[in-house]
């Protein structure tokens, strides 16, 4: 029998006291004591988003967050750019699309980030675009953009232009100062480094952006971020709220406080730091030239299928994700994004070298765990943890 170990990028494994915590009695979300919890859910999501600005909750997923973005960053005949480097940067696009919206795209292969030149050119040839949409951490490559230097950027050639990021997959486990970088919007969801179940999204707008909303003329309504923030100045929700998801997310944000959030990046750093050192000595090639603290993507060996070697790592208790779009049965993908520890990544790699084995890919036993442990130790020396 092996214990069942989730590795994907979400949904990710959840800590224990925040599964108790979803399962406790349903309390009503117009009395007291569910007010009282949301009011320090409501604190702590402003501690991990970095932000002084209310972060609203939306029951949904992250890409009601992203349609809520777009709903409240544009206006019809507005234009907006957008980074294309994988699946989730396509959404954006594909969601302004959807709204008949024009969407600039700047284009760059899968597994690369845009660089400050490239976001510069893409500006000065378009330099009347009303937003910007970014993709922090590319789940379906596990590629991370610099939206620090990004959004430097966007302040210096189009000033107005709203700096827009998808920190679904980062927010959590990357480093992100949503005010003191001057990012307009970002979203992230429970699912990812949040360690809850699915089915929350978040949403923080600057003062810049809320201007900008109250003129976008774009239909909405229950994606109306005006009427969640009047609910939220009264400690309230406009619809009926995921009342037990919330308790639990609370408790998530509790221990991210406890650990303290420069040292949950610190962690996450690490763990992918060591996870791929393992990969690499096994052999394995990573798909990403700018790999992701948050997951990892790696190239299936020649010949090899993904099914075969999900398949082998199941009977081990393994659960990875598969690639997506045109890197679809090419890659899988391993996260450490979020509820993960040192002993997490060795046992994976241990997993996969077995797997491995067991499908004819020549690995010595042993040498990615060794050399997973020996960067663990390597990082824990530097730091004195």
């Amino acid at each position: 029998m092996y214990k069942m170990r989730l590795f994907t990028p979400g949904p990710t494994p959840v800590p224990e006291s925040v599964l108790l915590t979803t399962a406790q009695p349903v309390k009503h979300h117009r009395h007291r004591e569910f007010r009282e919890i949301f009011a320090e859910h409501n604190r702590l999501l402003g501690y991990l988003f970095q932000t002084e600005q209310p972060v609203l909750t939306l029951t949904a997923s992250g890409t009601g967050a992203m349609e809520a973005a777009v709903l409240h960053a544009m206006r019809r005949g507005a234009k907006a750019l957008y980074v294309e480097a994988g699946k989730f940067g396509q959404r954006w696009g594909e969601i302004l699309c959807a709204y008949g919206l024009e969407a600039v795209p700047l284009s760059v292969p899968w597994g690369e980030a845009p660089d400050e030149a490239q976001l510069e050119a893409a500006l000065c040839a378009h330099p009347d675009v009303r937003a910007v949409f970014l993709t922090h951490s590319e789940t379906s490559t596990g590629t991370w953009m610099d939206v620090r230097a990004l959004s430097r950027v966007v302040r210096q050639r189009a000033p107005d232009a709203l700096v827009v990021v998808d920190g679904i997959t980062a927010v959590g486990a990357l480093e992100l100062y949503m005010d003191s970088w001057d990012l307009d919007i970002v979203i992230t969801a429970s699912q990812k480094g949040i360690m809850a179940p699915p089915g929350l999204a978040y949403i923080a707008l600057s003062e810049r952006a809320w201007k900008q909303a109250r003129e976008s003329d774009l239909p909405r309504y229950y994606f109306d971020l005006f009427a969640a923030l009047a609910a939220y100045e009264r400690g309230d929700t406009p619809w009926t709220p995921a009342v037990s998801l919330i308790a639990g997310v609370r408790e998530a944000l509790r221990r991210i406080a406890e650990e303290g959030l420069e040292q949950v990046w610190d962690r996450h750093a690490r763990l992918a730091r060591a996870l791929r050192a393992g990969l690499l000595a096994m052999g394995l090639k990573l798909a990403s030239r700018r790999p992701s603290n948050a997951t990892t993507a790696v190239w299936l060996p020649e010949g090899m299928g993904w099914e075969s070697l999900n398949e082998a790592l199941k009977r081990r208790g393994i659960t990875v994700a598969e690639g997506q779009g045109p890197w679809k049965g090419r890659v899988f993908r391993i996260s450490h994004l979020g509820y993960y520890d040192p002993l997490d990544m060795v046992a994976v790699v241990a997993a996969l070298e077995d797997a491995l084995r067991e499908l004819g890919y020549p690995v010595e036993p042993g040498v990615g765990v060794a050399e997973t442990q020996r960067v663990l130790l390597q990082v824990d020396m530097e730091t004195g943890s």
